[in-house]
């Protein structure tokens, strides 16, 4: 699912997503850490899998092992 950056807090590595269809999603540091990005900016496009807690991972298409650019 793709989804954007609403919020991101550098000094915790929290923040939130917001679907396509307007759907305000958190996700924990430990999501973004295990994502492997430095950074993310507010209205940054990403993709992310979901499940019963909510965001479970955060990546950009085209970066990290095995990704590539489409």
């Amino acid at each position: 699912m793709q989804a954007t950056i609403h919020r991101f807090d550098l000094a915790t590595g929290e923040g939130s997503v917001l679907t396509d269809n307007g759907r305000e999603l958190a996700f924990s540091a430990s999501v973004f850490s295990a994502s492997r990005l430095r950074h993310v900016r507010t209205g940054q496009r990403v993709s992310i899998d979901v499940g019963p807690s909510g965001v479970e991972r955060l990546w950009i298409e085209g970066i990290g092992p095995g990704q590539r650019i489409r």
